[in-house]
């Protein structure tokens, strides 16, 4: 069986993008999906005096190892001020020390959402641009605004132009790991 990673780009105990993410992994079927809350991998502040006199934290590296394990990731991630969320930039940052391939050249259905009407646009585009050269495969991409309108936890993505656009996106991410 598949294992898929369902990650939020965000450590808010509310994230809605970790939402999202854990929605669109159980929308796939034979799959596996571990959850990551990125509140249980707090990492100290990333620097390189850090690193050379303390070493990559163990957090870091047992999250590297289940990376290693996946077979895909859905990710979904925060916009704060046009770019990604300070927790999960810390640990993206930590991670690349242990291996440039951050993302094991896995398939990835890469998705931002925010309460605004751009929907984390901003950091999509730019997670869709460097993620590539850090072992992702993105197989599809997906940003869904307004979060709190079009999203329900009881049903999912409510707008129905929205969740075709999803479906088709969805769709592409499972021929990749099936």
């Amino acid at each position: 069986m598949k294992k898929i990673i369902a990650l939020g780009g965000s450590n808010s105990k509310e994230s809605i993008n970790k939402k999202l993410a854990l929605y669109t992994a159980q929308q796939l079927v034979d799959v596996e999906v571990l959850s990551i809350d990125l509140k249980e991998y707090e990492l100290p502040l990333y620097s390189i005096d850090r690193e050379n006199e303390e070493g990559v934290p163990e957090l870091a590296l047992q999250l590297n190892q289940i990376f290693k394990e996946a077979d895909g990731f859905v990710v979904s991630l925060a916009e704060h001020n046009g770019s990604y969320s300070v927790g999960f930039k810390n640990t993206f940052d930590w991670l690349s020390r242990i291996e440039k391939e951050v993302w094991k050249g896995k398939p990835m259905f890469l998705m931002a959402t925010s309460p605004g009407a751009r929907g984390g646009q901003t950091v999509l585009e730019t997670a869709k641009m460097s993620f590539p050269h850090l072992g992702a495969k993105i197989a599809a991409s997906f940003s869904l605004p307004q979060f709190f309108t079009n999203f329900s936890d009881e049903s999912g993505i409510q707008e129905e132009d929205l969740k075709q656009s999803f479906d088709k996106q969805l769709a592409l991410f499972k021929n990749e790991i099936h």
